[in-house]
């Protein structure tokens, strides 16, 4: 075997640049599926640790069906939004700790010369329960009724900062889409989730949200529950008070965290597969650089082919030289395109800091296995040409 291979490498150094030529093809392919599955899954991996931040006992429920069927309007019936008393009834859920009603709009917020458009969260205290959200200074108003709205505001830590700059604007009064409301408090910061700035935003109390933005209904309903196992339970109990609140009708859509977890990892694996195929397109082309480089290499080779032949060598040992030798090529093209990957995912981080790329052992292992698979697979029907040769014909061609 060790002659084999000595044969084998001899043969890839005899032609150095044809052999170069194919490893750039298998090279290419091996660092485009790294670079880009990477990516892919760099993503997958910051999507499900922005969802996983708020844990995995979270329901949130939306007006609407995500499946519909029929006719809306006159010929479909009527639809009932969510509304407080909706969520009120969700607390009394056993199991249920926590429930955050929330209605949302856009609003100009301002402070004496200053002003800024941002979104305006309608919430409850229970926001800091539910989402892990808590004031760096200050704090949320008293809980209480929340069909009682009161003139408060919680501002976030950017929004703060754009209307205040240095200033506590703790009592301070801003003007939220035309009404007075005196700053509680100025949250952590919490930065951003799937592009959307969580620091550049208000909290105001939901039923204040909703007169503001003349609301009859809410965005959404969150609630977190315990024990974590309880999830089905929950969620089924969830869909049973509120269809007897709405006369029957499923007319909302629950989604559970888990649920919504492993849509986007499905999601994305699909991608960061479907990515890695479609560069895996140039890794064909290597396969068939490598697949004509060595049936030339066995028509210049036809006496040396003869020469071992007679010498003794057999048809296995002779088809395994050449595998040795696409192999070979194709193993360290996938070593080099390795490096390729990897240095450009490196520099791609150092360019874009924000950039999610992540390369898992598992996707370096399978990149050197997939570029010896290459290599074995284009080495067959070659090998098996120069294992058939007849030696005597062979050393005749001479």
């Amino acid at each position: 075997m060790g002659d084999l291979l000595g044969l084998a490498l001899g043969a890839i150094r005899s032609h150095r640049l044809r052999s170069i030529l194919s490893m750039v093809g298998i090279a290419i392919g091996v660092g485009a599926v790294i670079l880009l599955t990477s990516i892919g899954e760099g993503t997958r991996r910051y999507i499900l640790a922005q969802f996983s931040q708020f844990g995995t006992n979270l329901i949130a429920i939306h007006p609407g069906r995500a499946k519909t069927s029929g006719m809306p309007g006159a010929f479909g019936g009527s639809t009932r939004h969510l509304t407080i008393d909706d969520a009120q009834a969700l607390a009394r859920i056993p199991g249920v700790t926590s429930v955050v009603p929330t209605a949302a709009g856009t609003a100009r917020v301002e402070a004496g010369s200053r002003a800024r458009n941002v979104s305006i969260n309608g919430v409850t205290p229970d926001l800091q329960t539910v989402f892990d959200f808590r004031t760096r200074i200050g704090s949320f108003w008293p809980a209480g009724d929340p069909r009682r709205g009161s003139p408060v505001v919680v501002l976030g830590p950017k929004l703060a900062r754009e209307l205040f700059e240095d200033r506590s604007p703790l009592g301070q009064v801003v003007r939220v889409g035309g009404a007075r409301l005196r700053v509680l408090g100025v949250m952590e910061p919490k930065g951003e989730m799937l592009g959307f700035d969580l620091d550049d935003t208000a909290y105001v109390p939901v039923a204040t949200a909703m007169q503001l933005f003349n609301l009859s209904d809410l965005a959404e309903v969150d609630l977190t529950y315990t024990p974590a196992d309880a999830t089905e339970r929950i969620a089924a109990e969830v869909k049973r008070v509120l269809a007897d609140r709405h006369a029957g009708e499923e007319d909302f859509t629950v989604t559970t965290q888990e649920a919504m977890l492993e849509v986007f990892g499905n999601v994305m694996g699909v991608v960061t597969l479907a990515v890695g195929a479609i560069a895996g397109i140039s890794l064909v082309v290597g396969a068939i650089g490598i697949l004509t480089m060595m049936w030339i290499s066995v028509s210049e080779r036809t006496v040396e082919i003869g020469l071992v032949r007679a010498i003794g060598a057999s048809r296995g040992q002779v088809a395994t030289l050449f595998l040795a030798e696409s192999a070979g090529l194709a193993l360290v093209g996938g070593i080099a395109g390795l490096v390729l990957g990897l240095g450009i995912g490196a520099a791609l981080r150092w360019i874009v800091p924000g950039l999610p790329v992540e390369t898992p052992l598992v996707f370096v292992a399978a990149a050197l296995g997939t570029s010896l698979g290459v290599g074995l697979l284009s080495g067959v029907l070659p090998a098996r040409r120069a294992a058939r040769l007849d030696p005597i014909e062979a050393l005749r061609s001479e």
